[in-house]
């Protein structure tokens, strides 16, 4: 009876300390039981789980030891990813400019406003996690979202414009091409009518050129204009610079390069074709 009571005692003594932390040594060969020692009674997880009851990381925080997220694109970075990640921040509000292809301060300012409003590291970098929050919060931009602002590449010429002097506009890709015998001499970005003030296609040719012309009809000025069907004209628009294809004319082709259209014009002379396809 008394060995009983003893091996209980004993055992619930093993027990009590098991669950303090420590853990009892069975009496040794002398038949004396040895001082505890130290055993961890922490929850343990095998390699590569979670340990039960372990605080997730919160949005934004880095888990312990844990890789920082892949850096996709950064200051400095050029091309169309880049166009598209503009075009991203644009429909979100975060970037008010552009698209251009280029991860210049404006988008570094961006991204980090966006991070930042959604408790990720401002670093202004964009990393896997900015990437995949900002696809799920945006829609896939069509081709005139990423070049809003031109510097869209211009196709094969049409046929009509590889001899002598064009100026050589196609609608498909919204591009003027001045061209002399065959060779691009240079190109840039244009902008046409709306659907209800079309710009007329076909082969033309150059009678007329204003250089601080004004429209009468409109009352809008109309720089650098040089004139091919009627009232309508090539010619330097503000509003395309400001807007880019947010917006259209009222039937004439918009150059937004003003250095560009200015440097046309004092090529261009009277006479000089002009066709506009699409």
């Amino acid at each position: 009876m008394r060995m009983r009571r003893s091996i209980t005692v004993l055992a619930g003594t093993a027990a009590l300390v098991t669950v303090c932390g420590c853990s009892v040594q069975a009496p040794g060969a002398d038949g004396k039981a040895h001082p505890p020692v130290h055993a961890d009674a922490r929850p343990t997880a095998s390699a590569g789980a979670p340990v039960t009851g372990a605080r997730p990381s919160g949005p934004g925080e880095a888990t312990p030891g844990a890789r920082p997220p892949a850096v996709l694109w950064s200051r400095g970075d050029t091309g169309r990813d880049v166009r598209e990640l503009q075009a991203r921040l644009r429909q979100v509000a975060w970037l008010h400019t552009g698209p251009t292809g280029t991860y210049d301060d404006s988008t570094v300012r961006a991204v980090q406003g966006f991070q930042g409003k959604r408790g990720l590291p401002k670093t202004g970098k964009t990393d896997a996690v900015t990437w995949r929050r900002l696809l799920r919060m945006t829609r896939e931009p069509g081709e005139w979202d990423l070049y809003l602002m031109g510097g869209q590449p211009a196709a094969a010429p049409d046929p009509r414009c590889l001899t002598g002097r064009v100026l050589c506009i196609d609608k498909t890709t919204r591009t003027l091409r001045w061209m002399i015998d065959g060779r691009t001499v240079s190109t840039v970005s244009v902008r046409f009518g709306s659907q209800y003030t079309p710009t007329r296609e076909g082969v033309f040719h150059v009678y007329w050129k204003s250089r601080d012309h004004v429209s009468t009809l409109y009352d809008s000025p109309m720089p650098y204009a040089m004139f091919f069907s009627g009232g309508q004209a090539v010619h330097y628009s503000s509003d395309f610079a400001a807007r880019g294809y947010a917006g259209a004319s009222h039937g004439c082709v918009n150059v937004r390069d003003e250095a560009a259209i200015a440097e046309l014009f004092a090529q261009v002379r009277n006479g000089d074709k002009v066709v506009v396809s699409w």
